[in-house]
C-alpha cells in the first residue's frame, strides 16, 4: 500500500521564499535553525556539566564563525574546479557547499584557541557539542533538498527523489528519480544526536569520548554514502576525497575512543589506594 502511494519524492519548485520583496534562501535558512538548535543543546549540556552559560555565550559566536569559514573552505579547495570560471562564487554560500569536515575542523580549532585562553574545559565542550553537531546536520541537509544537490545515483525504489533536468548531473540526464541521500543522512544523523544522548546518560565515558563516537557514528554512515552519490568530485584510486575522509577520521575516532578510556581508567587505578 505504501510503496504505491509514495512513488517518489518530489524536490522543491524553487530554493527561494519571498516575504515581500526580501528574498529568503531556504539552503542558508536550513543551516541558520541548524545552527541555533546546536547552540542551544550544547549550551543546555554545558550548564548541566556545572559550566556557566555566560562562558558558553561568550564563545558561540566565535564557534559558528569558525565553523562556517571552515566548511567553506573545505569544500572550496577540495571542489576548486567549481570556482575556476566564476572566482566570486566562492562568497555565494547560499547556493550550496558547507562542508561538514570543514565545519568541524574550523569550530574545534576555535574551541582549542579560545578553551584554552579562557581556561575552560576543551574536552565538556566538545562533548556537549557532539549530539548537537549531529542535529544540526540532520536540520541542515534539508537545505540540500531545496537546491536539489547531493542526491545519490538513480533509484526506481518508492521514495526516489525526483529531480528537475537542469539539476541532473553529466550523463544521468535520462533518468527522473535519484537515491534521497540527504533524507538518509538526516534521520541517520538525527538518530546518532539521539543515541549519543542517550549513552552520555547511560555510561560513564572519560572526556572526549563522546565527541569521539560522534565522528566515528557519522563517518561510518558517510563512507557508505558516497559509494551511491552522484554528483562531480575528485577521486583518489577506487574512493572520492570524502570517502577517503571518512575512513581516516574514522580510524582516528576509533583509536582516540579506546586511548581516552585506557587513560581514565589508568587514572582512576592510580588514585585507588
Amino acid at each position: 500500500m505504501l510503496p504505491a502511494l509514495l512513488a517518489s519524492i518530489p524536490s522543491p519548485p524553487e530554493d527561494v521564499i519571498r516575504i515581500g520583496p526580501v528574498p529568503l534562501h531556504m539552503y542558508g535558512l536550513m543551516i541558520a535553525i541548524g545552527v541555533l538548535v546546536a547552540a542551544k543543546v550544547t549550551e543546555v549540556r554545558w550548564v548541566r556539566r556545572g559550566h556557566d552559560a555566560k562562558e558558553f555565550g561568550d564563545l558561540v559566536v566565535w564557534l559558528v564563525l569558525g565553523g562556517v569559514v571552515g566548511a567553506r573552505l573545505y569544500h572550496v579547495v577540495t571542489d576548486y574546479q567549481l570556482f575556476r570560471d566564476d572566482p566570486l562564487r566562492v562568497l555565494r554560500i547560499w547556493e550550496g557547499g558547507l562542508a561538514i569536515w570543514g565545519a568541524v575542523l574550523g569550530g574545534a580549532l576555535v574551541a582549542v584557541v579560545m578553551t584554552r585562553r579562557r581556561h575552560l574545559d576543551l574536552g565538556d565542550l566538545l562533548d556537549c557539542a557532539a549530539p548537537a553537531l549531529a542535529f544540526a546536520q540532520a536540520i541542515g541537509r534539508w537545505g540540500n533538498w531545496f537546491n536539489q544537490e547531493l542526491f545519490g545515483r538513480p533509484t526506481t525504489l518508492p521514495w526516489g527523489l525526483e529531480i528537475d533536468p537542469v539539476h541532473r548531473p553529466a550523463g544521468y540526464e535520462r533518468y527522473a528519480t535519484f537515491h534521497p541521500t540527504f533524507l538518509y543522512e538526516s534521520l541517520w544523523c538525527a538518530a546518532l544526536g539521539f543515541t549519543l544522548l542517550w549513552v552520555d546518560k547511560r555510561f560513564t565515558l572519560a572526556k572526549g569520548q563522546l565527541f569521539a563516537l560522534y565522528c566515528a557514528g557519522y563517518t561510518a554512515f558517510r563512507f557508505f554514502m558516497e559509494l551511491i552519490r552522484s554528483d562531480e568530485a575528485h577521486e583518489i584510486g577506487p574512493l572520492r576525497v570524502n570517502g577517503w575522509v571518512s575512513v581516516v577520521v574514522f580510524v582516528t575516532a576509533v583509536t582516540a575512543f579506546v586511548v581516552l578510556g585506557r587513560r581514565q581508567r589508568a587514572h582512576e587505578t592510580a588514585l585507588t589506594p
